[in-house]
């Protein structure tokens, strides 16, 4: 019975924890139990509406430049800031700094649209860029499904 009860307490803590780490639809979602922060998110519809539309958004392409000569989404600005935890690599989205002034939002594309995404988030933060106007590509680039609106 101990053996049972162990086994199903890890399988319980293996879901929460995979469960944890996935992307939720929606508006927000929590990202860092400790710190219990939300972000904003843009689907991969809602974001090809916008470029269809002609929307005035700002697509931040964060991946390395590997993946963005690869694929990346047409009119994405490059940074190759991914997946910004340095200061090096944060140095790179300041460059872009003045081209993100405004009060349009700001669509954050990462590779799988997690950690750099969030992390990219909070610097721009310290950087004067209102959080409402900041967003993340839900799921990011390696799940875009439109593969007219991708430059390769």
């Amino acid at each position: 019975m101990k053996k049972l009860t162990f086994i199903s307490a890890l399988v319980v803590s293996l879901i929460l924890v995979f469960t944890g780490c996935s992307s939720n639809s929606g508006e927000s979602q929590a990202t860092d139990s400790s710190a219990e922060r939300t972000f904003n998110y843009y689907t991969a519809e809602q974001t090809k509406d916008a470029i269809e539309n002609a929307e005035d958004v700002i697509l931040l392409d964060i991946q390395v430049e590997e993946e963005w000569e690869a694929h990346h989404i047409k009119g994405a600005i490059p940074t190759h800031a991914y997946p910004v935890k340095t200061d090096e690599e944060k140095a790179k989205l300041d460059v872009v700094i003045d081209d993100l002034q405004g009060d349009q939002p700001i669509i954050v594309i990462c590779p799988g649209g997690a950690g750099g995404a969030t992390r990219t988030i909070e610097y721009l933060e310290t950087k004067g860029i209102a959080p409402e106007r900041l967003f993340i590509l839900e799921n990011g680039q390696s799940k875009w499904p439109y593969e007219d609106l991708l430059e390769k």
